[in-house]
């Protein structure tokens, strides 16, 4: 699929080809047609492969794309994609990634869709590919082992700590190979970035399911001159998870890279009682979080919402009290200091160590900072 969105998006057939060709085993032949999904024009790639009974190991793909004749960056790239999923495979398996046997991934039709795809990207020279969240399906499906859950243990592996969801289609969505392309190719995830489109690409897979057109869509485009990717809010509405958890939450959420983390109590429909949980995130941060939110809550869809931000400029410093130290930050606004407060867990830590009341350190502490650095008049 991803092979068919670059030839629908401009690439020539004979890039992927020429790419497969150089790999020095038997041949491999790529050919394009035309397909609809529901009412969706797309191209579908077929990869042609004779019958193999080889089973190559990761050293013996490492062989294959060393010696054959690609471009540095094309097999740099391959090589990283297959070392990816040699270490899934290694780790579902509990095996040395040396003495993974492929089986289905390691097959001439996986060698031709890794090169051809690394070097048809090449091909389009992008300053930056992102991508949205995986759908991977659900159910079962029977590989080299026998029957394995869906999502496959190694697109599992390949995948972690990035965004992903089951989507509405109850089989294989995406496979080991396409996600070891994905998370090495991907340089952001995150919604469509802004950006004058200059061209799309539709890539066909074999099956046509009902749910939903089963195409990968290429979006093609120059970044508006002048835009930055700003803050996003994500949002989840969560009516079934224990209360318990919640601060495990937000302490994950933190640890991903959140700006903030808050809950809101709401009533959802049929008068059920629940929290919004919301987090704000900086550009860089925003698949990590996504992760974390779905992986320490019962949510199955989160909303996305850019956000303008104002900081102000702030500092930190300390003051002296009560035989201890306490840390202060001072915010100030065109130059001029107009907040001071006081850190809560200095001022914990200090009473504790000084057998005082919580309520009397922070007084005191309160008091020196604001005359360490008084508030300015406007």
């Amino acid at each position: 699929m991803l092979l068919g969105a670059l030839v629908d998006g401009g690439v020539p057939l004979d890039v992927p080809s020429r790419a497969v060709a150089a790999l020095g085993v038997e041949r491999v032949l790529l050919t394009a047609e035309q397909v609809t999904r529901q009412g969706l024009g797309a191209t579908r790639v077929h990869v042609h492969a004779p019958p193999s009974a080889t089973l190559r190991t990761w050293s013996d793909v490492r062989t294959i794309l060393t010696d054959a004749d690609l471009a540095d960056d094309v097999r740099d790239r391959a090589l990283a994609v297959f070392r990816r999923l040699a270490v899934a495979e290694g780790r579902v398996h509990r095996t040395d990634p040396e003495d993974v046997h492929f089986h289905e991934v390691g097959a001439l039709d996986a060698l031709a869709d890794v090169v051809g795809v690394v070097a048809g990207f090449a091909r389009l020279g992008l300053d930056r590919l992102t991508a949205s969240p995986v759908a991977l399906g659900s159910g079962s499906a029977r590989g080299a082992h026998g029957v394995v859950p869906v999502p496959g243990p190694a697109v599992l592996e390949l995948l972690a700590g990035l965004p992903v969801v089951a989507g509405p289609v109850p089989a294989e969505m995406c496979t080991p190979t396409g996600a070891a392309l994905l998370a090495e190719l991907v340089d952001e995830w995150t919604a469509l970035p802004p950006m004058r489109v200059r061209g799309t690409g539709y890539g066909a897979g074999g099956r046509d399911p009902e749910e939903l057109p089963n195409v990968v869509r290429l979006v093609l485009g120059e970044p508006m001159t002048g835009t930055h990717p700003g803050p996003v809010v994500l949002e989840a509405n969560v009516d079934d998870l224990d209360p318990r958890l919640w601060p495990g939450v937000l302490d994950a959420l933190f640890a991903a890279g959140a700006s903030d983390a808050w809950l809101t109590p709401i009533v959802m429909k049929k008068g059920r009682p629940a929290q919004m949980l919301s987090a704000l995130c900086p550009p860089g941060a925003v698949a990590a979080v996504q992760a974390a939110m779905f992986a320490t809550t019962s949510t199955i869809g989160l909303r996305m919402v850019p956000v303008g931000k104002v900081a102000l400029e702030r500092t930190t410093s300390s003051v002296g009290v009560l035989g201890g130290s306490v840390g202060v930050k001072v915010a100030r606004f065109d130059g001029r200091v107009v907040n001071v407060s006081v850190e809560f867990e200095d001022v914990a830590a200090l009473a504790r160590a000084q057998r005082l009341p919580v309520k009397e350190v922070l007084r005191a502490a309160t008091a020196a900072a604001a005359a360490a650095h008084p508030v300015e008049d406007v």
